[in-house]
């Protein structure tokens, strides 16, 4: 990992010498839980500005970054890293969370999140992605295979927001699934079965053939809901 962590770093400055700023490692990386190929290395990217001739300059780097299996570098302007935290409360909170600076200013710390964005991006995340799931489990009902794999796809983002809930209710959440899980059953009031059930089809503690997709449906969906109303009652 710090080789290659070393390796972009020197890419970068090498791409843009003075136009570049910072470069941020954020995620289960930068808080030392790095785990092979089932973790990503995310990282943010500082310019001076973004323009045509930056993201040319980056062409090479980002293909062979993304050869190396982790998504591209998120790339922003100084301006965009202090205007942007109330449209990306979510993924500035991240950020400012579990960061690693790997070269230049520490752009993060200073970065501002008003709760009531937050609050209303979380629960906007929640909406969309319950709407999304409803989408597609409409299209694949009849195949209890790809039911089970998009049930078992969808757990890990919910989780994300289930975190995110937790911080908003003033909870000290944690970082694991199954604690989020827990926390969430503990301050909003929600059945943990159904993902619990799916965190262990996830991690091969049950068989496929072991778990209903059809029966678990109805249930997943009643609990995110109760996570939402949890969140629409927040102070806004």
């Amino acid at each position: 990992m710090e080789r290659l962590l070393n390796q972009l770093v020197e890419r970068l400055t090498k791409a843009y010498g003075e136009r570049l700023k910072s470069v941020i490692l954020y995620g289960s990386a930068a808080a030392g839980e790095y785990q092979g190929k089932f973790s990503d290395l995310n990282v943010l990217c500082v310019l001076r500005e973004v323009t045509p001739r930056e993201l040319a300059d980056s062409g090479a780097i980002v293909r062979w970054w993304r050869e190396q299996g982790s998504p591209a570098p998120l790339m922003l302007s100084e301006e965009e890293v202090q205007d942007s935290a109330d449209c990306f409360p979510i993924e500035f909170y991240d950020i400012r969370e579990r960061r690693r600076v790997l070269y230049g200013a520490d752009l993060i710390a200073g970065v501002k999140i008003d709760n009531c964005f937050y609050r209303a991006q979380v629960e906007h995340d929640l909406r969309a992605k319950l709407l999304r799931l409803r989408q597609k489990a409409a299209g694949v009902l009849s195949d209890p295979d790809l039911l089970r794999r998009l049930l078992a796809d969808s757990v890990s983002t919910f989780c994300v927001l289930f975190r995110h809930a937790l911080i908003l209710a003033g909870a000290e959440a944690k970082f694991e699934k199954r604690q989020v899980v827990d926390q969430a059953h503990e301050r909003f009031g929600l059945d943990p079965a159904p993902f619990q059930k799916l965190l262990d089809l996830r991690e091969g503690k049950i068989k496929p053939r072991e778990l209903d997709p059809g029966a678990l449906l109805g249930e997943y969906m009643k609990q995110i809901q109760t996570a939402i109303d949890a969140v629409d009652v927040m102070e806004k």
